[in-house]
């Protein structure tokens, strides 16, 4: 999936679960003793860092200081292992969580469905916020955009114009046919955010 350029954005990107992850994947033959991964939550400098102490709990009662993790050598071979042996076995990659927001082009998400697994999406709503601001030609991907696909510039131009009139009829008369015009037209290249 390749989206030129600019307007594709991944943003506000936040993984965890890795502790709980590599910790299950122990449990099938009782390994956990050979964990050798570190979780680096603010720790207290007294506990072996293997698991959150009452002081380091105390010190940091809402994780605030969560560092990154590291992953040993004990438990990125058994990773490996696992991922290689095939879906049956690496089932503890699904306790990895990813969450991000990506706005890019309408198009692109019908790709993004095709390769998704496990996802949850809150997209912003064209539904409620189609309405709120102008559209203008900023509003639509145009990375690799081709002017001589069109006969003149003033079609691209005429678009615009139609679906910022049916915008604005809309919203001086609240009557939805021009709401669900503006929808219906509306091109696949219109960024959103999911």
């Amino acid at each position: 999936m390749t989206v030129g350029g600019n307007n594709l954005k991944f943003e506000k990107t936040k993984v965890w679960g890795f502790e709980h992850s590599l910790n299950g994947m122990r449990n099938p033959m009782n390994s956990w003793n050979k964990r050798d991964s570190l979780f680096g939550y603010n720790h207290c400098g007294t506990c072996d860092h293997s698991y959150l102490c009452d002081k380091c709990i105390a010190s940091d009662p809402y994780n605030y200081a969560v560092e990154a993790p590291v992953i040993g050598l004990n438990d990125m071979k058994l990773a490996q292992q696992l991922i290689r042996a095939g879906s049956e076995h690496r089932k503890f990659l699904r306790q990895i969580f990813v969450s991000v927001d990506i706005t890019a082009p309408l198009y692109w998400y019908k790709e993004f469905d095709t390769y998704k697994l496990g996802t949850t999406a809150n997209s912003t709503s064209t539904m409620h916020k189609l309405s709120t601001t102008p559209i203008t030609m900023d509003c639509f991907e145009t990375d690799d955009y081709c002017p001589e696909a069109f006969v003149n510039e003033e079609e691209i131009d005429y678009l615009i114009q139609f679906l910022e009139s049916l915008r604005t009829k809309y919203l001086a008369t609240k009557d939805k046919r021009y709401w669900k015009e503006l929808v219906r037209w509306l091109p696949s290249s219109w960024l959103q955010t999911l």
